[in-house]
C-alpha cells in the first residue's frame, strides 16, 4: 500500500487502519489485510503505562517504530508525531517528520489538530512527507476541549469541524482521521472532501475505520471508549496461562523430560567424582 492507493479506495470500498507497537503485532495485523498500520502515540497509555498521550516522545516512537516497520510488508506504515515533535516547537516539525520517514521507515506521518496546525501541515508536506490530519477529539489537546467527550455536537463547533477537514485537505492531507464526532457530521465531511476519513467513534459513514489493537484485543483494562469493540479478550487467557506457568514450577511439572536436553550417563560418571 502507498498513499495514492489508499486515496484511490474512497467510494470504492472501506479502508482499515489499526494502530501496532512492537514485531509480533504488527506481523499479525499486516498478513490480516489490514491496509494501515499506525505506531500511535497511544503508545504512552497501552504499552508504556503513562497517562498522556503528551508524554511520549520522539526517542520512544521512533524506537517503536523501527520495530513495526521491520515486520510490514504490505500495508502503509504511518508514525504519529508526539506533541513535543511539533505542538511545542513547530520549527522542527520537518525535521521530526523527516526522522520517521528515514530512520524508521515510515510512509507518512500524522498530526492532530492544534492552533498552528494548518502552517505546520503545510511545511511537512512541503518537504515531500505525505500527513495524515486528526480532527475532533485530539487526545494531545484533550483538556482544552473540556475532557475526553464527542466534538461538534452543536451547529458552531460542527461547522469548525468542517472548516478543518477543508483546510487540511487543502494544505495537503493526505487522509484525515474524524474521532469522536457524531456520525451524521462525519458523514458530511466525508462527503465534502475528495480525500479518505478514517473513523474512531464518528460512526459508519467514514471512509474507513481505526481501533487501538489493544483495545481490539482486550489487552487495555483501564478503561474502555465507548466507541471500542472488543473483538476478543486476551487478558484472562494470558493471566490463566501465566498462572498454569506458576503452579507447574511450584509442583515440579514444568520443565518436564520433554523440554529438557540429556547427557550421556558414561560423560556424567567423568564429571561427578569432581563435584
Amino acid at each position: 500500500m502507498n498513499v495514492s492507493d489508499i486515496i484511490a479506495l474512497k467510494n470504492k470500498r472501506k479502508i482499515t487502519m489499526l494502530t501496532a507497537y512492537d514485531y509480533p503485532i504488527a506481523s499479525l495485523v499486516d498478513k490480516a489485510g489490514i491496509d494501515i498500520i499506525l505506531v500511535g502515540d497511544s503508545l504512552a497509555n497501552v504499552v508504556l503505562g503513562l497517562e498522556s498521550t503528551t508524554q511520549v516522545g520522539m526517542p520512544e516512537m521512533l524506537h517503536h517504530a523501527k520495530a513495526v516497520n521491520r515486520a510490514v510488508k504490505n500495508a502503509l506504515l504511518i508514525g504519529d508525531m508526539p506533541y513535543d515533535s511539533y505542538q511545542l516547537a513547530p520549527q522542527e516539525s520537518v525535521v521530526n517528520a523527516q526522522r520517521f520517514i528515514s530512520e524508521a521507515g515510515c510512509q507518512g506521518v500524522k498530526l492532530e489538530w492544534f492552533d498552528n496546525c494548518l502552517a505546520v501541515t503545510a511545511q511537512i508536506t512541503a518537504a515531500g512527507i505525505p500527513v495524515m490530519g486528526h480532527i475532533g477529539l485530539t487526545p494531545q489537546t484533550a483538556q482544552r476541549l473540556g475532557g475526553f467527550k464527542c466534538q461538534g455536537k452543536d451547529a458552531q463547533a460542527a461547522r469548525q469541524l468542517i472548516n478543518q477537514a477543508e483546510e487540511l485537505e487543502k494544505n495537503g492531507c493526505f487522509a484525515i482521521v474524524l474521532e469522536c464526532i457524531p456520525d451524521k457530521l462525519a458523514g458530511l465531511i466525508t462527503k465534502k472532501i475528495k480525500i479518505p476519513t478514517i473513523g474512531i467513534g464518528a460512526g459508519i459513514h467514514c471512509d474507513g475505520q481505526v481501533l487501538v489493537i489493544n483495545d481490539l484485543l482486550g489487552l487495555f483494562e483501564r478503561y474502555t471508549p465507548k466507541f471500542v469493540k472488543k473483538y476478543t479478550n486476551l487478558s484472562p487467557l494470558i493471566l490463566e496461562a501465566i498462572q498454569n506457568f506458576k503452579n507447574e514450577v511450584v509442583q515440579e511439572k514444568f520443565p518436564g523430560p520433554e523440554h529438557s536436553f540429556t547427557i550421556k550417563e558414561e560423560e556424567l560418571k567423568k564429571i561427578e567424582p569432581s563435584i
